[in-house]
């Protein structure tokens, strides 16, 4: 497998990690230039190393983890973004509330993005790809398309002021659900 097919399946398996870092910037008003800095690394690095994982672990642990991965995903991405739809709607109509980006919730969200990664790695087991430089490309991709969504979701942060709250937890609700497909 060459360094297009490689690039091709890191920029696909990003989608989600990209989905969700624009949710965050979405919906977290003062990100830090810690949050800057560790959403694009924590998603890279668990994009990265899930497909190692799942390399490694070839086929003797694949069956259970993929039977249960889209159960996993739903249940972390539905209880934060139930989460941010219950706050948005419990506010007072155009109050906004400052809200910090933990690293509990980057960590969940990382995992929960980058559980389909493994299956990739498992993939790459059967085909004898060279698994540390394919790893490397997934994880510089996600990172790279992280860094854009930022700044793409503070964008629409500021247009939709107050309902960003409310929309980023259906899309994160929304990528839950398509985990469960």
């Amino acid at each position: 497998m060459g360094l297009f097919e490689v690039s091709l399946i890191g920029v696909g398996l990003a989608m989600d990690a990209a989905s969700v870092a624009m949710t965050n910037g979405m919906v977290y008003k003062k990100l830090s230039m810690g949050n800057y800095i560790s959403m694009p690394l924590l998603f890279g690095i668990f994009q990265g190393v899930m497909p190692l994982i799942g390399f490694y672990a070839g086929t003797l642990f694949a069956g259970i983890i993929m039977k249960y991965s889209g159960i996993v995903i739903f249940a972390i991405l539905a209880i934060i973004g139930g989460n941010m739809i219950k706050e948005s709607l419990s506010k007072e109509s155009g109050a906004v509330e400052i809200k910090n980006l933990t690293m509990t919730i980057l960590i969940f969200q990382a995992i929960a993005t980058s559980i389909d990664a493994f299956a990739v790695g498992v993939g790459f087991c059967a085909i004898c790809v060279d698994i540390l430089p394919a790893v490397s490309i997934i994880a510089v991709i996600t990172a790279f398309m992280v860094a854009g969504a930022i700044a793409v979701g503070k964008k629409f942060g500021d247009i939709f002021e107050n309902k960003a709250e409310f929309l980023g937890g259906i899309i994160l609700i929304i990528i839950g659900v398509k985990g469960l497909l």
